[in-house]
């Protein structure tokens, strides 16, 4: 049994040229309309004006244009306000506990699982118990409290877990729920589970938000309940 603790370095490279950008010429935007507009007036027939019908019509089309572009841009300037404000509040988010909604782990019949579990409160003695779907118990975790230590401190702990049962024959390969009874140091008795863990970090990829749950991060959009 172990603290995980992980750390991410990267290395950045950075490029200050300048980027090269081509102008769309297959769309016309209202600066367009306008220009074609005043050519337009700028070489009619003298003696055959463009009606004023037209140019109140070519001039509402211009309008609307314009319109729907302003539009455009205080839409995308909310989208922006939107995104800035939800990733404020994930951020805000670290402290908190995050659920998972989920006690199981998956196992593969002859080898070993490994996963973490949090302990809100300081450990004095206690055990990890391994149960099938239906919590028949299968086998049980013993957790070690190193020499020269009365407890363990609150934390995110590691254990794995050989795959025997509780009468050191291998169990068949399936999903097994995690839970834990222990003691703190004043005698009161606690419980926890696997899948729930204190938010300790927040990185964004591409647009999408990933929480650092004991040593692993794990995706927002799988995250069931934030507390």
């Amino acid at each position: 049994m172990a603290i995980t603790s992980t750390g991410l370095n990267a290395a950045t490279n950075l490029d200050y040229s300048a980027p090269s950008t081509v102008e769309d010429k297959s769309k016309l935007g209202k600066d367009d309309f306008l220009k074609l507009l005043l050519v337009q007036l700028q070489y009619q027939d003298p003696t055959e004006p463009t009606d004023s019908e037209t140019i109140l019509t070519q001039t509402s089309q211009l309008a609307a244009l314009e319109s729907a572009q302003n539009t455009n841009d205080a839409l995308e300037a909310l989208s922006k306000s939107l995104s800035s404000s939800q990733e404020f509040s994930i951020i805000a988010s670290i402290g908190k506990r995050a659920d998972l909604g989920s006690d199981a782990i998956s196992h593969e019949e002859g080898g070993s699982t490994s996963f973490e579990v949090y302990f809100p409160e300081d450990i004095k003695n206690g055990v990890v118990t391994i149960t099938d779907l239906e919590n028949n118990p299968v086998a049980t975790i013993p957790i070690e409290i190193p020499d020269g230590q009365d407890s363990l401190n609150a934390d995110v702990y590691q254990f794995t877990w050989d795959g025997l049962n509780s009468n050191g024959e291998a169990v068949d390969s399936g999903i097994y729920r995690v839970n834990s009874t222990y003691t703190d140091p004043s005698g009161n008795n606690q419980e926890t589970r696997l899948g729930a863990y204190p938010i300790e970090s927040v990185r964004f990829e591409e647009g999408k938000a990933y929480l650092k749950l004991g040593s692993n991060y794990v995706a927002l959009s799988d995250i069931v309940e934030v507390y």
